[in-house]
């Protein structure tokens, strides 16, 4: 089975079936006017499944929504803390969802280097948290974050076991200025090991989705293909 660019496979105007386009796919490739597209081997593609997906769990995990209802309830938490989720914001919230309404007894939860900003913290906890409303809505966005939390942790547990044989190689990539450990991990899933398979270090840019355009006519330039479709790889 071949994978191959949609880009190099346009089809003349009308009559457009199924069966027209099978017999239009057999002909280029009868001429070798076509070629398979580079397809990462099995190992490499696990990895970009995980690291996609840990991604994703990542932008998920937003507290703009329990912002959001807190500030409803008239805690303005964020004007003082940093994070809504480190150590005093857990302990506050859990201390309003406990039905803990005495801003003075919810400020002295502070810690650490918000015990300076205890009297903030007071007017900033003097709310109007009603606890069959807001204190719903707040448990279910700390258990959904929880389980996000729990969610990326277990999916790059078994990105670390994947990458295991191959250590030396992310130690190497993370001695790049501006690289840790999750960057390193998403260019060995995005461009694999093997660097054979890319004939020039222009068709590697291009398969990694940062060739720039250069479509022009007349002097006058327009918006080029996309990227994936500059290179003779194929897509990604």
């Amino acid at each position: 089975m071949w994978v191959i660019n949609a880009e190099h496979l346009r089809n003349v105007p009308g009559r457009k079936t199924d069966v027209a386009d099978s017999v239009w796919i057999a002909q280029l490739i009868e001429h070798g006017l076509v070629s398979p597209s580079f397809v990462p081997p099995r190992p490499i593609r696990l990895l970009r499944d995980l690291t996609r997906h840990g991604r994703r769990l990542t932008e998920e995990r937003t507290i703009q929504r329990l912002e959001k209802v807190l500030q409803d309830a008239g805690v303005k938490l964020t004007s003082v803390a940093s994070t809504i989720l480190g150590k005093t914001g857990r302990g506050i919230l859990a201390a309003l969802l406990a039905g803990q309404e005495d801003p003075v007894v919810l400020a002295e939860l502070a810690k650490g280097r918000l015990r300076p900003k205890i009297p903030a913290l007071r007017e900033a906890l003097t709310h109007r948290f009603r606890l069959e409303h807001h204190g719903l809505l707040v448990a279910q966005h700390l258990a959904h974050v929880d389980f996000l939390e729990t969610a990326i942790a277990e999916t790059y547990q078994q990105v670390d076991v994947l990458l295991r044989p191959v250590t030396e190689v992310v130690d190497l990539i993370m001695t790049i200025p501006g690289v840790g450990r999750r960057v390193s991990e998403v260019l060995i899933a995005e461009v694999g090991l093997d660097m054979s398979v890319f004939p020039t270090a222009g068709h590697l840019a291009s398969w990694a989705g940062i060739c720039p355009g250069n479509n022009s006519s007349g002097g006058n330039a327009g918006p080029g293909p996309p990227a994936t479709a500059r290179c003779g790889c194929g897509p990604r």
